[in-house]
Order: structure tokens, then sequence, then C-alpha cells
């Protein structure tokens, strides 16, 4: 895309920011209705039989996932006119959800902030090196970080990693806002899960909500590791970084069938909502059928986005990621062509000065 075409794009993607309350009590009402009748549904089906109940919990976490969607809306400010709002609503699909308020909305707004800039990577994204720093770093370093972008572990322990650990503590250096918002879902949750242990028996409740938690968690984290990892990514060091860019090459768009995208909330339009998380999430398909630029994004299927799956280092100099067997070669090539880029300098130099 030209840079006229990029300069003008948010201003074509404005008139969806605005929210409408109408239909954003419409979408509480449709998923969190749901979601509550799943969960008594599964609870009533403990006494037939848990193949029953197992399907259940997987549908229900679909309802999981979209509440999340309401969560990440009022934590950018879009799914209500009213800042109160959003902090009413954002808190309680939090603690739905299991995510504070506060501590994510702070997190997520660097992630938005900081996309695809190398320089500025480690605030609520996921880890990734490029080929070069993977080269450079320690036995231990290639080893975590081959732990930590296992799909095993990633999609595997990462749910519970996240839910148990992760949302559970304040950060270094939090402000006083965000912890109180912390602890407050922390016992929020508590006196949550202990009112339903007391009404159903804990074994009752585990097996009701933590499949419905581990499978939103594990399609959660695959949504967001997904949309930014595809082999055409954006990843720039900060004097060529681009906001508009990041926004628009740095996240694709994830063509999911239409049940699918109801049920995430319209995020595999994740380009408009990077380029304006303003844009709730009913007005991001709108929005990306009415900017014809922005149909032109990076798109991606069920099947082909599972071959981010293999990758793993970014490589800098053909913007593209690449998997661990052939880094070392491609390491080589990055060096070989540093090494005839400063030749080149040098010979411009040495003929400029002789001249």
């Amino acid at each position: 895309m030209t840079q006229s075409i990029l300069t003008n794009l948010k201003k074509q993607v404005a008139p969806y920011e605005i929210s409408n309350t109408r239909a954003s009590i419409k979408q509480l009402i449709n998923t969190l209705g749901p979601l509550f009748f799943l969960w008594f549904a599964a609870y009533l089906s403990l006494s037939l039989s848990y193949w029953i109940t197992l399907p259940i919990t997987i549908i229900a976490s679909g309802f999981v996932i979209r509440t999340f969607i309401i969560f990440h809306d009022c934590c950018h400010q879009s799914f209500f006119k009213s800042r109160k709002a959003n902090e009413i609503i954002g808190t309680i699909t939090g603690i739905l959800t299991l995510f504070p308020y506060q501590q994510w909305k702070n997190s997520h707004s660097i992630h938005h902030a900081t996309s695809s800039n190398l320089e500025k990577r480690g605030v609520g994204d996921m880890w990734v090196l490029t080929v070069d720093e993977y080269a450079a770093s320690s036995v231990w370093v290639r080893i975590a970080y081959r732990l930590y972008r296992n799909p095993f572990i990633m999609f595997g322990l990462g749910p519970i990693f996240l839910f148990l650990f992760t949302n559970r503590f304040n950060t270094k250096g939090a402000r006083r806002k965000e912890r109180i918002s912390t602890y407050m879902t922390n016992v929020s949750i508590l006196a949550l899960y202990g009112g339903l242990i007391w009404l159903i028996g804990w074994q009752s409740f585990v097996l009701i909500q933590a499949p419905i938690m581990f499978v939103a968690g594990l399609m959660g984290i695959w949504l967001f590791y997904v949309q930014h990892q595809f082999e055409d990514s954006y990843f720039e060091k900060e004097d060529e970084w681009s906001y508009v860019k990041a926004a628009v090459e740095g996240s694709s768009y994830y063509k999911l069938p239409k049940l699918l995208q109801w049920i995430t909330g319209n995020i595999g339009f994740h380009h408009v909502h990077h380029l304006s998380p303003k844009v709730p999430n009913y007005n991001l398909e709108k929005a990306h059928n009415a900017t014809p630029p922005l149909q032109k994004a990076t798109t991606i299927t069920i099947g082909t986005s599972l071959k981010s799956l293999n990758f793993r280092l970014w490589d800098e100099h053909n913007k593209t990621f690449v998997g661990y067997k052939n880094y070392k070669q491609v390491h080589l090539k990055e060096n070989e062509h540093d090494l005839l880029a400063n030749k080149i300098k040098v010979k411009v130099r040495k003929s400029s000065l002789q001249g």
C-alpha cells in the first residue's frame, strides 16, 4: 500500500468507531444468557452421562470467548459510550473470564502501541526472537524459547498458567488502581466459585468449569497467536516501524465460518481492530467491507492458519517466519549479506574521499 492510502485508512474507518448502546445490550443478552443456560444444562446432564456434559461444556467455552470479546471491547472503551459502563461491564466479564480488568487493559494498550516493533517487545505479546537473536542466545534461552513455543506447552499448559498465575498477580510497578482491580477480581472469583461449589459440590464444579475454561483458554491463545504470526507478517525496528503498517500488515484477517465468526465476536477482522481499537466488535466487519484497502490484508483460513505452528523465528532480511531446521542457513546468509553491505559502504567512502 502507498503512504497516502495508509494515511487515509484511519479516516475511512472513523465512522465505525461509534458504539451502539442497543447493539451492546443485545450482545450482552445473547452472550451471557446462553453461557448461563449451557452451564446449568451441563450440571443437569451430569446425572445422565459425562459424555453428554462434555460437548455442552465445549459449546459453553465458545460463549466464554464471546464474553471475553465484550471484556476486550470494554478495555478499549469501545463497547459503551460511557467510561463508567465500560469499567463496570469490563470488570464483571473479567471475573467471568478470569481476567483482571485494569491489569489487562494496561498491558493490552501497550501491545497495541508496540505491536510488530522489534525494539519494544515483551508486554502483552507473544515471545518472538529473530534469527540473529536466537543464534546469539545461550543454550538455556534457546531451550526456554523452544519450550515456550512448543504447541503442547503453549496451547496445553498455556491456558492453565494464564488463568492460575499470570492473571492472579500484579505486575511489577503496578499502580494502586490496577492492584486494587486485581485483588477485587481475585476475591470475586473466589466468592463466585466458592458459592457454586457450596451449591453443587466441588466434583461437579470441576467437571463442568475445568473443560469450559481450558478450551476457552486454548482457543483464545490460538486466536491471539495466529493473527500476528503468519508467513508475510510485519516486524520492523523503531526507525522503520509504522503504526498503520503494523495494524494492516502485521495483523491478519482470519476468515472463519460465519458461526465461528459470531462466536469469536468478529475478532478475525484483527487488522481492522489494530488499525482502530475504538471500533466495537459488531462494527468490525462493516468497517472491513466498506474500506477496499483493508480487504487486501493477508487473509488466512482455518486450513492455512495451521501452517503457523511451524513458524519459530523472524527472518529480518527476508521478512518472513522460518523454522528451527533452516535457521543456521538463514543466519549465515544474513551475515554474508551484512558483510557485503559493509564492504560496499567502505568502497563508496573510499571513492568519495579519492574524488
